[in-house]
């Protein structure tokens, strides 16, 4: 069903999502594709377009009050209707939206709660994270004093890069670059107390935004497993690498099969796919249980 033509011109064949041109506004589809290590794996992860597509668009309906976003409808029939195509629902019902063209900005806007990941290796070696000095004695996986904003370069190819948040006031001058960096504390705020309610902790996670008719406005994907990293409260133990709800189940099994991250990447078995749905589902499903 994937490699259906979509009679649009296709602007941008991601890791994940395709991305096609439906004039003043965009059409893009959210595959069962999963990236690791920079590169797509040759097998799909059942349901996982849909599954991710049904998280950011929850959260796009919640967030509305902090800030606008790109969404026009997620509903295939009304999408068909509206740009004269023919998209099967059976596929593409629950994985695709239609939404607004935005000026992107060219920057990653993180935010970290909890101290893990790159931001953990680097604190141990320099007591920094993304260059900004933190509290002496802190462990892995412990809970900042409170969220820090640590930007980076948006890269379509390879790694994004983090920067010093003057490097971005640089770029976008100083009224945008503090709106967004307000913005997005409040956007991780907001999920963080939301999540808590659901058994999740929210470490950290990465928003993507643009201008629309000159205002802010979010866009790409929000709050999923994949832009996010969702830790089991159930299980949460500082001083430890935390159990989530997202690739690196993935992740932790293509590191045992002797792949060296830069040929082809072996196919994974039923059950390591299979898993990682598990994973991803569980995570829906406590979000749409939770309450406001």
């Amino acid at each position: 069903m994937e490699n259906l033509k979509i009679n649009l011109p296709l602007l941008r064949k991601g890791k994940v999502r395709d991305v096609y041109n439906a004039g003043s506004r965009l059409l893009i589809v959210a595959s069962d594709r999963v990236s690791t290590f920079d590169h797509v794996l040759p097998t799909p992860i059942p349901d996982k377009g849909k599954i991710l597509s049904e998280i950011s668009n929850f959260w796009f309906d919640k967030t509305t009050r902090i800030v606008p976003n790109h969404m026009i409808s997620s509903d295939v029939k009304e999408i068909n209707k509206e740009l004269n195509l023919n998209l099967d629902p059976e596929y593409y019902q629950g994985r695709t939206v239609l939404v607004k063209k935005a000026d992107r900005v060219d920057f990653e806007c993180v935010v970290r709660g909890y101290i893990a990941g790159s931001a953990w290796k680097e604190y141990q070696q320099s007591g920094t994270v993304c260059g900004m000095k933190m509290p002496a004695g802190l462990k892995e996986a412990q809970k900042l004093p409170e969220p820090i904003f640590t930007p980076a370069t948006k890269a379509d190819t390879g790694h994004d890069e983090n920067v010093p948040f003057e490097y971005m006031e640089n770029a976008l001058g100083k009224e945008l670059a503090d709106t967004i960096k307000d913005v997005s504390i409040e956007l991780y705020n907001f999920a963080e107390k939301y999540l808590a309610k659901c058994g999740i902790i929210l470490a950290d996670t990465k928003f993507e935004f643009g201008l629309v008719d000159g205002r802010l406005t979010l866009i790409d994907e929000a709050l999923t497993p994949d832009s996010s990293r969702f830790w089991d409260a159930a299980v949460y133990k500082v001083g430890t690498s935390p159990v989530s709800f997202d690739k690196q189940f993935i992740r932790d099994y293509m590191e045992t099969t002797g792949w060296d991250k830069n040929s082809a990447p072996p196919p994974i078995p039923a059950q390591i796919a299979a898993g990682a749905a598990k994973k991803y589902k569980e995570a829906l499903d406590r979000i749409e249980k939770g309450s406001l």
